[in-house]
C-alpha cells in the first residue's frame, strides 16, 4: 500500500508498506520529523489513535496505563472502536504495552506502536509483545519518493520531508539539532553532560563516515573514551545513526577488522554539524556527502523491501578501499562523485575482485551514461538507484 504525502509544492509517495496478517500488531520505528504520524494519520483515516507527544494525553496515561483498556473497550461497547489502534510516541509510557500485550491477547485487538526511540523501552525492560507485533521502519525519503529530485537540494537540505521542502532549511536544521538531538535525549534521561554531549555531536560531524576514533573524539568533546561510545550507541539506539562494520571474510590480504564507521541518518543534519554548503557536484565536500546519499538509499531499500543483506565497507591495511561490500561479499560498491571517472579510480574494486571474486562491482558515478570496464559497471547515480529500488542490483 503505498501513500501519498503531500508538503509544499511536492508530492511525495512514500513507499513503507504496513502488512496486517494473522491478527498482528506492529511496532513503527523512525527518527523524528521521517513523516511516520502523518503517515499512519493518510493510511488510517479512521482508526482510534492516541498521541502521547500531547502532554495531557501522556500525563493521563503515565499516571493510570490501565485507561487505556478501559476506554477501548467503552469504544467497543458503542461501536466506535475502528481498528488498527494507533498509539503514536508510545515509547514516552513503557508500561502501557503491558495493557497492549492483555488486549492483543485477549480480545485479539491490531495496534501500531508508534515512536522514535525503541532504546527508552529497551533500557526499562519494557514488555516488547513476545513477537507479537513486527517491526517496520521509516527512513528520510528516498529518490524514488521524491518527482523531479535534486541531488545538490537533497545533499544541502537533506531527505528529512519538511526540510527537503523548507526554503529556509538552515533554520529547521538548526533547530533539529538543538530542539531534538539536544534537549529531548537531556529530557528523556539519556544523557546527563549536555555540554559534553553537545560536543560530541560538533566531533562525529568532523568524522563523520569515516572509521571511528574513540580516544580521538573523548580528547575533542572532553569526555572519556568510555562515555563516547555510549554516546555513540546513544544514537544508534534512537535510530540517528549506523555503524558500518568492516568486510571480515579472511582471505591473503591483512585487514583492518576492527574500526567500523558512522553515518547519521541524514545527509542534511550531517552537513549542518559539518557547516558545509555545496554549491557544485564536485570536490571532496561533494564526494564525501554523496557517498552517504548512496549509503542512506541502501539502508532504506534493505529495509523497505525486507531483504536481510549485510551492508559494510572494505579496507587493507595500505589503505585501498571499497565503499560498500553487500551481502556477504556477492556485490562490491565503490562511489565517486566525478563526472570523469579514470581507469586508477577502478583499483580498489580490481583488488577485491581478485581478492573474493564478487558476482557484481559497480562504481557510482556522476557521469551520463553507463559503461563497461574489466567486468567493472560504470553506473551513473541515477541509473543505479533505479535499478536498486526496482531489484536488479540485490
Amino acid at each position: 500500500m503505498r501513500n501519498m504525502i503531500h508538503k509544499s509544492k511536492i508530492m511525495f509517495t512514500r513507499i513503507l508498506k504496513i502488512n496486517f496478517e494473522n491478527n498482528n500488531s506492529v511496532f513503527l520505528w523512525g527518527p523524528r520529523k521521517t513523516g511516520k504520524s502523518f503517515f499512519l494519520r493518510q493510511l488510517f483515516t479512521e482508526s482510534t489513535s492516541f498521541d502521547f507527544l500531547k502532554s495531557d494525553v501522556l500525563f493521563r496515561f503515565s499516571k493510570n496505563p490501565s485507561l487505556l483498556r478501559q476506554e477501548l473497550l467503552y469504544l467497543e461497547s458503542s461501536g466506535r472502536l475502528i481498528q488498527p489502534i494507533i498509539l503514536d510516541e508510545v515509547q514516552k509510557i513503557p508500561s502501557i504495552l503491558d495493557e497492549v500485550h492483555w488486549m492483543i491477547e485477549n480480545k485479539k485487538w491490531q495496534f501500531i506502536l508508534c515512536g522514535s526511540s525503541p532504546r527508552k523501552l529497551k533500557r526499562g525492560h519494557a514488555n516488547l509483545l513476545g513477537g507479537r507485533a513486527w517491526r517496520f521502519e521509516m527512513f528520510p525519503l528516498v529518490t524514488a519518493e521524491i518527482p523531479g529530485f535534486d541531488l545538490l537540494t537533497a545533499l544541502n537540505r537533506g531527505l528529512i520531508p519538511s526540510h527537503y521542502n523548507e526554503k529556509h532549511y538552515r533554520r529547521s536544521l538548526k533547530s533539529y539539532v538543538n530542539d531534538y538531538l539536544k534537549e529531548e535525549i537531556m529530557s528523556e534521561g539519556l544523557v546527563r553532560n549536555l555540554s559534553g554531549f553537545a560536543r560530541f555531536l560538533d566531533s562525529v560531524g568532523y568524522s563523520h563516515g569515516e572509521m571511528v576514533n574513540f580516544l580521538n573524539i573523548s580528547r575533542d568533546c572532553g569526555v572519556d573514551a568510555k562515555t563516547v561510545k555510549a554516546y555513540y550507541q546513544i544514537l544508534v539506539d534512537t535510530m540517528l545513526g549506523v555503524f558500518i562494520d568492516p568486510f571480515t571474510k579472511k582471505s591473503g590480504r591483512q585487514i583492518i577488522m576492527s574500526t567500523p564507521k558512522f553515518y547519521l541518518f541524514d545527509v542534511g543534519i550531517a552537513g549542518h554539524l559539518l557547516k558545509r554548503e555545496i554549491l557544485e557536484e564536485r570536490g571532496d565536500v561533494f564526494g564525501r556527502a554523496f557517498e552517504h546519499f548512496i549509503l542512506m538509499e541502501l539502508l532504506a531499500y534493505r529495509s523497505y523491501s525486507e531483504k536481510d543483506f549485510k551492508i559494510t565497507y572494505w579496507r587493507t591495511k595500505d589503505g585501498t578501499e571499497v565503499d560498500f561490500v553487500l551481502d556477504e561479499g556477492k556485490i562490491a560498491i565503490e562511489v565517486k562523485g566525478g563526472r570523469n571517472i579514470d581507469s586508477s579510480s577502478l583499483r580498489p574494486l580490481r583488488v577485491f575482485s581478485e581478492e573474493y571474486s564478487p558476482e557484481k562491482t559497480i562504481l557510482v558515478n556522476n557521469e551520463t551514461m553507463p559503461r563497461l570496464i574489466d567486468r567493472v559497471e560504470l553506473t551513473p547515480w541515477r541509473i543505479f538507484l533505479s535499478n536498486l529500488w526496482t531489484g536488479k542490483i540485490i
